[in-house]
């Protein structure tokens, strides 16, 4: 018994006990006597459900409460809070909409189920007349959704600008602070625990633009398909761009991005060139950053470890004190009736504007780099800096544009793509800020 707590304890249910799930658990314990004074209720593990009884676990786990039924989870009437953290889709959408279903608050970290079903999932918890709290579902313990569902609740987000992958900052730090190439720097990550056995959720900017849709629910009110959002990953980035974007005055970041551009809002995941000077550039390794631009706020930054069992374990818990405060207040429900969203179509990746590097690779003869800036110029793309090296094959042509429209600049880089004095494709990663 606590003291200073009711006698009734919030019971938790918790579904998955992965790296997460596991972290979740140490908090838990380690920190019970404090957690119950916050709450005025001890918080009480009723049920782990995982998929290997057998598997090893945190040590702080008691083992009696391990169930590979999910019925001794979900049908239990005297569990609170469903606590999900077994990420994936299928058996996840299942149980998190019966646990709601039953009047059941949810506290996820799954990035995944949110991007896909999110709002869907919002709409039933409204309906409920519970919460479903998702702070872990991005930036590990950076507090972004918390932020912009509390702090920007009298604001409206204009812009945000973030780096949500570890393992992409971490390559690419890499790539620019060492030299290696992309395989040599994902290995490292791999061995090192930054990067799956299979990296391409990360490397392929899926899981950033996951993490993008979750942002724009909150920062933008959007009902998104994150088909809809443009992806691509930093497969592409080699070396010599860190290099050459250095001698610019730039680093290369993965970035994820959105605008509020009235009717429509930009989303776009993808490389970036970002000033050195600015705070993002900055932000190395596995750290995570979200750059906020409010209306009346201005510009703030959040920044912190964005994955990993603690800092995503630490953010899992605090909703779970959000949640079970709630509950014991007899107002269950308030945070997430606050979340309001309606569809809005993402502008197509082709009307955007914006400043560009390209880096041609041609063959050193004369009259290519008149040919080059002619066709830039027919399709109205001017350049803004241009330097010229030697490359291994020709000449390594490259420059930085004033802003452009990206369907013209494809139209006009097709142009010079057919060109018999071109050695290998066009490298073009896009200008932020």
């Amino acid at each position: 018994m606590i003291s200073g707590t009711s006698q009734r304890p919030v019971r938790l249910g918790l579904l998955g006990c992965g790296t997460v799930g596991g972290g979740v658990v140490k908090l838990l314990t380690d920190n019970a006597k404090y957690l119950g004074m916050r709450v005025g209720a001890p918080l009480e593990i009723a049920r782990v459900l995982v998929r290997d009884e057998k598997k090893e676990r945190v040590p702080e786990l008691d083992r009696a409460l391990v169930t590979t039924d999910p019925e001794l989870v979900l049908g239990d009437d005297t569990i609170d809070v469903i606590v999900e953290t077994m990420g994936g889709l299928d058996p996840a959408r299942e149980w998190v909409e019966r646990a709601i279903e039953n009047k059941k608050s949810v506290v996820t970290a799954n990035k995944a189920l949110l991007a896909a079903h999110g709002p869907d999932l919002v709409e039933r918890a409204h309906a409920a007349g519970v919460d479903l709290a998702f702070e872990g579902s991005v930036g590990g313990g950076i507090p972004i959704i918390r932020t912009l569902r509390e702090a920007f609740a009298s604001d409206w987000v204009q812009s945000l600008t973030g780096i949500v992958n570890g393992t992409c900052n971490y390559v690419l730090t890499r790539m620019n602070d060492a030299g290696l190439s992309f395989d040599e720097a994902v290995k490292e990550a791999q061995n090192k625990g930054y990067a799956e056995a299979d990296p391409e959720l990360d490397v392929g900017g899926h899981d950033a633009a996951h993490k993008l849709v979750v942002l724009a629910m909150l920062a933008f009110g959007a009902r998104i398909d994150s088909k809809n959002v443009p992806t691509e990953g930093i497969r592409a980035i080699e070396p010599i761009d860190h290099r050459l974007a250095k001698r610019f005055g730039y680093v290369i970041k993965h970035l994820a991005v959105g605008r509020d551009a009235g009717e429509q809002i930009e989303l776009r995941v993808h490389p970036a060139l970002i000033a050195q000077s600015t705070p993002l550039a900055n932000v190395s390794g596995v750290l995570n950053a979200i750059a906020l631009e409010g209306a009346a706020l201005g510009p703030c930054m959040l920044s912190g470890r964005g994955a990993g069992d603690m800092p995503t374990a630490v953010s899992v818990v605090a909703d779970v004190l959000d949640v079970a405060r709630a509950l014991r207040s007899g107002v269950p429900g308030l945070m997430t009736r606050g979340i309001q969203m309606q569809v809005r179509k993402v502008v197509p990746i082709e009307e955007l504007r914006s400043r560009y590097f390209l880096r041609f690779n041609v063959e050193n003869k004369p009259g290519v780099l008149a040919r080059i800036a002619l066709a830039l110029g027919d399709a109205g793309v001017t350049v803004e800096q241009m330097v010229q090296e030697e490359a291994p094959s020709g000449v390594h042509v490259v420059m930085t544009t004033h802003q452009a429209i990206e369907k013209e600049l494809r139209k006009a880089l097709n142009a010079i793509a057919a060109q018999s004095f071109v050695v290998r494709p066009t490298q073009v990663i896009r200008v932020v800020g």
